[in-house]
């Protein structure tokens, strides 16, 4: 929230706010914002300490500003924050955030608003906040973020050269008092074609236009041999950066073409004009500070508006917000066109609907041949389990899958669905034969923001604190260790493909447990057998394990087990990266993922190309928040990587049904035919 008095909320008790539009009561997100934000919404006739609230200057507004001149209530506008959603709220999409203002609203340059206030008299001069902006504009070009997002940031722009002229939707209360007019839109377009004679123009189409919902202020009738209204769903900031010129009278996208580079020419008064940012037709006067696109940024997207966390139902930062809208962004632009998807155990094909079937549902066909073959010519991806991919699984795109690194409470073996997966179009991460996606993202980490490391700090700290790992079952008490520099050694289920593809000499789980005993004969070494070994679901059980390890802890959280070992000795265990997570010293004898970057002692086949040397939050940054995908069963929605941590952590999450539950007994007396399951 802001830090002016008057317009945030404050105090303990919730103040009194009446409204007159059915929307305030209907729209639950909106209530529980403004309850969170210390208001409780009300029927009937307010008193002089009481305020009234109104959408904006919609055609509704004049009731409850009639109610609150009459009565001396005060009156508060609310309106959609600049980041809004994947589609627009005419398909359905509610907000992430909003602008509660008590002085007027953003658009309407008569009186200022809350927004004006700030830019103006607001020191914006506090380091750290400027760093956020900063930060902030860098991670919304990255990942091609606008107020609206159903466009594909891959999709081709026109060559770079032209000028850009932005329409908007006739009548929208942001024209109208804005000081714009269908006259100010012709005057506009003409200026872009007079000053630019030999350039190619651009009539950028508004997103609730080009989905018919509302007209603009162009048409075919202003188009000609070198003007032409642009309605293709490309990435606003790709279309800014290939313009020469950038014409607006009160768009959003001007303020975005601030944060892209162009200087715009704005014909209206919109919040971003006159502040020495823009150029300028029609000023408002009394704007005469002169600003910094950061300064513009901080005020606009991190001080004024309120921000609602749907997962957690709390007002959370703008940071926050960002990565709620970063995954379900991904997951549309990843899914909107479906997936075929074959090497699929029927068991995960209701949670790999859940995950990928939100904007249209997958078709499953097990046949390698025909599931390429109906990929192609749905012009979709295909999806393959990574461990089930043959030779004649060929498609345009082809997406491996498997399992993420916060998974689950319970096992996958137990048929115990994941609140993580991967999809890899170079490889998978635990193939070190081939490059994979993750080893893409972690040689690029050292260029990631002081925000996405601030965040990936958070992560790891929340992880430790909560004692999370992958499975995150075992009993939390342990047995009572010996004294010593204590070396714990995880199995692994030998059969996997980690081991098959990652590991050289030593590739059983008696070799490494032998290797760690002759390297280290004074050490006390703790064996914790595999969780399905342990269950009887997998392969990989030591007979006279005990011959070489001081203590074998069995069905033992990893999490409470790695607080009390000195450092970790595995081949391509998992466990190797949370004890990274955890500060502790990590040998590999395998070539697993985390290795071969500098953060582990390396005795295994590391592959010559992982040549960056990246820091820990870097590669926890690459590993649990870009390469994942993360979906939360509570609200069944894509969530950023956090949500399922706390989920993990506080319990709140959906038990598999009884045919799951009798499923996985059956695989327990079938444990030698685990192919029928995997």
């Amino acid at each position: 929230m802001a830090p002016d008095a008057d317009d945030a909320a404050g105090g303990s008790a919730p103040r009194r706010l009446f409204v007159y539009n059915g929307g305030f009561l209907t729209q639950r997100r909106l209530r529980r914002a403004l309850a969170l934000s210390g208001w409780q919404v009300r029927l009937g006739r307010p008193g002089p300490a009481d305020t009234v609230a109104v959408w904006g200057r919609s055609p509704t507004a004049h009731r409850g500003e009639r109610v609150a001149a009459k009565t001396g209530a005060g009156l508060m506008r609310v309106e959609d924050a600049f980041l809004r959603a994947v589609l627009t709220g005419r398909d359905g999409a509610p907000p992430l955030g909003f602008l509660l203002d008590r002085r007027g609203v953003h658009f309407d340059s008569a009186q200022p608003s809350h927004l004006e206030h700030l830019l103006a008299t607001h020191p914006l001069d506090d380091a750290a906040l400027l760093g956020r902006a900063r930060d902030g504009i860098a991670r919304l070009r990255r990942a091609q973020l606008s107020k609206y997002n159903a466009f594909d940031p891959d999709a081709p722009l026109p060559a770079p050269g032209y000028v850009l002229v932005i329409d908007q939707t006739r009548g929208d209360a942001s024209v109208t008092h804005g000081g714009g007019s269908q006259a100010l839109f012709d005057e506009m377009l003409a200026f872009a074609q007079i000053e630019h004679p030999g350039a190619e123009i651009l009539v950028k189409v508004h997103p609730e236009t080009r989905a018919g919902h509302r007209p603009g202020h162009f048409g075919s009738a202003h188009e000609d041999a070198r003007t032409r209204l642009f309605a293709d769903p490309v990435s606003p900031w790709g279309l800014l950066e290939g313009a020469v010129a950038v014409y607006t009278v009160s768009s959003q996208m001007g303020f975005e073409a601030i944060l892209a580079g162009p200087r715009p020419r704005v014909f209206g008064q919109p919040f971003y004009g006159g502040w020495g940012l823009t150029a300028d037709e029609n000023p408002v006067p009394r704007r005469e500070r002169r600003l910094t696109r950061a300064q513009l940024f901080a005020a606009a997207m991190i001080l004024a508006p309120t921000w609602y966390d749907p997962f957690c139902d709390r007002l959370c930062s703008f940071e926050d917000a960002v990565a709620i809208l970063e995954a379900e962004v991904f997951a549309w632009r990843s899914d909107r066109h479906g997936h075929v998807a074959s090497g699929m155990r029927l068991w995960k094909r209701r949670p790999l609907q859940r995950f990928f079937g939100r904007w249209k549902p997958l078709r499953f066909e097990e046949d390698p041949r025909r599931a390429s073959a109906k990929a192609a010519a749905l012009g979709c991806p295909l999806l393959v389990w990574a461990g089930r991919v043959t030779p004649e699984h060929r498609a345009k795109r082809l997406l491996r899958i498997e399992d993420g690194f916060l998974r689950s409470r319970g096992l996958g073996a137990e048929l115990i669905p994941p609140l993580s997966l991967v999809t890899d179009d170079l490889g998978i991460y635990y193939d070190p034969t081939r490059p994979s996606r993750l080893e893409h993202l972690i040689a690029a980490s050292p260029e990631l923001t002081p925000s996405d490391i601030e965040r990936s700090r958070r992560l790891i700290r929340l992880i430790h604190d909560r004692r999370l790992s992958k499975y995150n079952i075992g009993r939390a008490d342990l047995p009572d260790l010996p004294d010593g520099r204590r070396i714990l050694v995880p199995g692994q289920v030998e059969d996997d493909a980690s081991i098959r593809l990652g590991t050289g000499d030593v590739a059983t789980n008696r070799d490494l447990l032998a290797r760690t005993r002759a390297e280290n004969p004074g050490a006390v070494i703790l064996y914790k057998p595999h969780p399905d070994v342990e269950a009887g679901l997998r392969t990989g059980r030591i007979e006279d394990a005990s011959a070489l390890a001081d203590v074998i802890v069995e069905r033992t959280d990893p999490a409470a087990l790695l607080a009390q070992v000195d450092e970790v000795w595995t081949m391509t265990s998992l466990m190797g990266f949370e004890a990274l997570l955890r500060g502790k010293p990590v040998t590999c004898l395998g070539a697993p993922f985390y290795a071969g970057w500098g953060l582990t002692r390396d005795l295994g086949p590391v592959p010559d190309r992982r040549r960056a040397r990246p820091t820990l939050e870097q590669l926890a940054h690459a590993v649990l928040i870009g390469y994942p995908r993360y979906h939360d069963p509570v609200r069944n929605a894509p969530s950023p990587p956090e949500i399922a941590a706390l989920r993990l952590a506080e319990g709140r999450l959906p038990h598999p049904g009884l045919g799951n539950r009798l499923l996985a007994k059956a695989q327990g007396l079938l444990a030698s035919r685990a192919h029928l399951w995997r």
